[in-house]
C-alpha cells in the first residue's frame, strides 16, 4: 500500500499494529504505529495496483503530508483523505488512527465526492461528524455479524455523501447514522457536564449546533431532554449515597445534583428506585468502594466495582 521509512535511522526499535475488518464493500483498520516516514508506491513498483482512498481519523498524534497540489497536516479528531493511486510523501508521529479504504467503484456519487476532496483534511462540522461516526462504528464492530455488514456499509457510503459534500439530499439520506452519532456526542457532553448548573437544552443546542426541534427529536423516545438529565444525576445521586467515602449530607449530595427541594428530590429518588435516599444510604453500609483501578479490586468484587462505576 505505502513504502515507509524510518525518521531516525538511529533507532533499533520499532512498535506497529494493524488490525483489519472485511467489510464486503470496504475496509477497516485500526493502526497503531511508532514515528515514520511514508510515500506512495511508484507506479513501475506496482504489481498488483491499489488505487483506493484512505478516509483516516487520528486519535493520537499527527500526519503531515506532501500531494503534488497542496501540503496538509491533521491531528486528532480531523480527517484526512488521500488517493492511493497518486504520488504523495508524509510522516506521522507515534499515533493511533483508524482508517477507511474506500474503493473508487463504490458508487459515482462517491468517486466524484472523494475524487474532489482528496488530499485535504476536513476541517468542518461535518467532518468532525464523520470523526466521531468512525469512532463509533470502531467500538461497534466487535458485536457486528455477517448479516449487518451490507447495512453498515449502506450507512457509511451514506455518511461519506453527507459530510464531505453536504447537501440536503445528502443529509437526509445519512438522517438515521447522523442522529445515531449526535445522541451519542449529547449522552458523552451531558455526562461530562452532569453537576454542571447550567446543564440544559440551550446549552445542549449550543454544543451540538443543532436546533431545539433536532434536540426534541433526539430525545424523545427518553422522554425529553430534562427527563434524561434528571435519570442520569439521580443515578449519579444513588451512586453517591452508597459510596462509603462520601459522608455528605443528603441535602448536599441533592443540592450538588440540581436539586434545591429535598422533598422533590426525595420524591424523584424514590420513583426512580422504590426506596428513600436515607433507606438507600443506611442499607448495609453502603456496598464496594469505588477504586480508580477495578484490577486491583479481589476477583469477586470486580463485577461490582464496575456496575458502579458504570452507575456514577
Amino acid at each position: 500500500m505505502l513504502e515507509l521509512a524510518e525518521i531516525d535511522p538511529t533507532t533499533t526499535e520499532f512498535s506497529g499494529r494493524q488490525k483489519l475488518w472485511d467489510l464486503g464493500s470496504l475496509v477497516f483498520a485500526q493502526i497503531s504505529t511508532d514515528s515514520l516516514a511514508f510515500s506512495s508506491l511508484p507506479a513501475h513498483a506496482r504489481r498488483d495496483p491499489v488505487d483506493h482512498w484512505t478516509m483516516t481519523v487520528l486519535l493520537s498524534g499527527s500526519i503531515r503530508t506532501d500531494a503534488a497540489r497542496n501540503r496538509f497536516a491533521a491531528g486528532p479528531g480531523e480527517v484526512q483523505i488521500h488517493s492511493l493511486g497518486r504520488s504523495f510523501t508524509g510522516v506521522v508521529d507515534r499515533s493511533e488512527m483508524i482508517m477507511l479504504f474506500v474503493p473508487r467503484d463504490l458508487s459515482l456519487e462517491t468517486a466524484a465526492i472523494l475524487g474532489s476532496a482528496e488530499f485535504s483534511t476536513l476541517g468542518t462540522g461535518m467532518g468532525r461528524l464523520f470523526s466521531d461516526y468512525l469512532v463509533d462504528v470502531a467500538n461497534r464492530l466487535p458485536m457486528l455479524t455477517q448479516a449487518d455488514l451490507p447495512g453498515l456499509a449502506a450507512a457509511t457510503r451514506a455518511m461519506i455523501l453527507a459530510c464531505v459534500s453536504p447537501s440536503a439530499d445528502h443529509i437526509d439520506a445519512a438522517e438515521g447514522p447522523i442522529a445515531n452519532v449526535l445522541l451519542e456526542r449529547a449522552r458523552q457532553l451531558i455526562q461530562s457536564r452532569l453537576l454542571d448548573p447550567k446543564l440544559g437544552s440551550d446549552l445542549l443546542r449550543r454544543e451540538l449546533a443543532i436546533s431545539r426541534t433536532r434536540l426534541y427529536n433526539l430525545f424523545e423516545p427518553f422522554g425529553g431532554v430534562m427527563h434524561y438529565i434528571q435519570h442520569r444525576r439521580l443515578h449519579s445521586a444513588y451512586a453517591a449515597l452508597t459510596d462509603p467515602n462520601d459522608r455528605r449530607l443528603i441535602f448536599q449530595i441533592a443540592e450538588e445534583r440540581g436539586f434545591s427541594d429535598g422533598a422533590e428530590f426525595s420524591r424523584a429518588f424514590k420513583r426512580a428506585f422504590g426506596d428513600s435516599p436515607s433507606e438507600v444510604r443506611h442499607r448495609g453500609g453502603g456496598g464496594i468502594p469505588i477504586r480508580s483501578d477495578v484490577e486491583d479490586c479481589p476477583s469477586e468484587e470486580r463485577l461490582g466495582a464496575l456496575l458502579r462505576r458504570l452507575q456514577g
